[in-house]
């Protein structure tokens, strides 16, 4: 398992806030991505959360809070394999988007580890072909003849980016 999944992993659970207060992992997520300046967790957290697992993993992230920059960084990948960042468009406009971890993929499905994901940070199912693209960090030799669980135990359907 990559070291930046491991790490993403053990956030699992992690909530927004309560109302007006802020969870200070949330914010530290924003920190270690390199955006110390925002320190709410209303600000949409997917890549956030991305940058801080790579970033504290020992890997630059894309260096920007817009899901789809992920889809020019690194190495792009033909299929999803374990611990890869993958992107998907959200909304009618070409830049809104949300950007995870690949944990598992059957013929139709995904299943993605990400923030921001109605609020949390958790397992979920994304059908493969609202995927926009699977990345690698360019740092890492990309895993060879491991396969990826076809099913995932407490992922959740129809869970929102948001």
């Amino acid at each position: 398992m990559p070291g930046w999944l491991a790490l993403a992993s053990h956030e699992q659970g992690t909530h927004e806030g309560v109302g007006k207060a802020n969870n200070p992992k949330v914010v530290a997520y924003f920190r270690d991505a390199g955006f110390p300046g925002i320190k709410d967790d209303a600000t949409s957290w997917c890549a956030a959360f991305v940058g801080a697992m790579l970033e504290r993993s020992g890997h630059k992230p894309s260096g920007s809070l817009a899901a789809r920059s992920y889809e020019g960084w690194g190495i792009g990948l033909k299929g999803p394999v374990l611990g890869c960042i993958a992107t998907k468009k959200r909304g009618n406009s070409s830049w809104q988007g949300h950007v995870f971890f690949i944990v598992g993929a059957d013929k139709t499905h995904v299943y993605r580890l990400g923030g921001n994901q109605a609020d949390a940070v958790n397992v979920a199912t994304f059908k493969r072909s609202e995927i926009t693209s699977f990345r690698w960090p360019a740092d890492v030799p990309i895993p060879t003849g491991a396969k990826l669980p076809t099913r995932v135990a407490g992922a959740k359907a129809g869970v929102s980016e948001a």
